[in-house]
């Protein structure tokens, strides 16, 4: 994809960082019109939105983060989140997010585990093949699949999408 469309090689000190943590078996690709939202990565590489991984980042009543990987297709249910951590959860706010994560919202990647986190996996990701990450930045994603996504964060598959 170099250079088609403007995208690039990871460019950015901290996308470069996460390709250097992620290694060979991925690349860590930039595109300049943004991915900070499921919609716009989706559009920007060219797949379902289904296919993109929300990473959100909630706060326990213990002050650990619980992280979820969502499909950009979903919304997170709370509930079922908190039951699962045992413990109430609130919004983590912009501090609370890169302070545990090591990255701003927008680019929290999975391409590490956090330590001390609580990680869950939705298990609605599990059916599609091809899936795109945060990958430390606003504009940075790398593709990998739901295997990877498992192996890379530790993660407990659960169905905590919402459900209307």
């Amino acid at each position: 994809m170099d250079g088609v469309n403007g995208v690039r090689p990871a460019q950015h000190p901290t996308a470069l960082k996460v390709q250097r943590e992620l290694g060979d078996a991925f690349e860590v690709l930039e595109f300049p019109e943004g991915t900070r939202s499921a919609v716009d990565a989706a559009a920007a590489v060219g797949v379902d939105v289904a296919q993109i991984v929300k990473s959100l980042v909630f706060r326990a009543a213990d002050d650990r983060p619980v992280i979820a990987y969502v499909s950009g297709a979903n919304r997170a249910d709370e509930n079922r989140l908190s039951g699962l951590a045992g413990t109430p959860l609130s919004k983590a706010d912009a501090h609370f997010v890169r302070n545990t994560t090591g990255f701003a919202i927008g680019g929290v990647s999975p391409a590490r585990r956090i330590e001390g986190a609580l990680t869950f996996i939705d298990s609605d990701l599990a059916a599609l093949g091809e899936l795109w990450a945060a990958a430390g930045t606003p504009t940075a994603v790398f593709r990998l699949t739901f295997g990877d996504l498992q192996r890379l964060t530790g993660g407990k598959v659960a169905d905590i999408a919402l459900r209307a």
